[in-house]
C-alpha cells in the first residue's frame, strides 16, 4: 500500500476522519487521544471511539514515539441523542 492509499484510509468511520488528518494532528503537536479528538473529531461519533481509538493510539505510538503506558484513555462523554422539538414543547413547566 503506497503512502497516498494509507492516508486515504478512514480511521474514524462515524466522523469520517482519515489517517492523513490524524497524522497531521500528531505532526502539529497532538500528543494525547484527547488532543487528537479535539483537532480531528476522531472518537466523537455515535460509537464514542469504540472502533477507532485503538488505531489512533497505535498511530500516536508510531508517529510520536509515545509509550503505550503513557497514553491516557480518552475523556468519555455520554453520547448525545437527537430529540424532536415537539418533545421539548410538550414538556410541562
Amino acid at each position: 500500500m503506497n503512502e497516498t492509499s494509507r492516508d486515504a484510509v478512514c480511521i474514524c468511520r462515524c466522523e469520517e476522519v482519515s489517517a492523513a488528518a490524524i497524522r497531521q494532528a500528531i505532526a502539529e503537536g497532538a500528543s494525547t487521544l484527547d488532543d487528537v479528538k479535539r483537532r480531528t473529531r476522531a472518537g466523537m461519533g455515535l460509537c464514542q471511539g469504540i472502533y477507532c481509538l485503538s488505531t489512533v493510539a497505535a498511530m500516536l505510538q508510531e508517529q510520536a514515539g509515545i509509550a503505550p503506558e503513557e497514553i491516557a484513555p480518552m475523556t468519555a462523554r455520554p453520547p448525545a441523542r437527537v430529540i424532536p422539538l415537539a418533545a421539548l414543547a410538550a414538556l410541562e413547566d
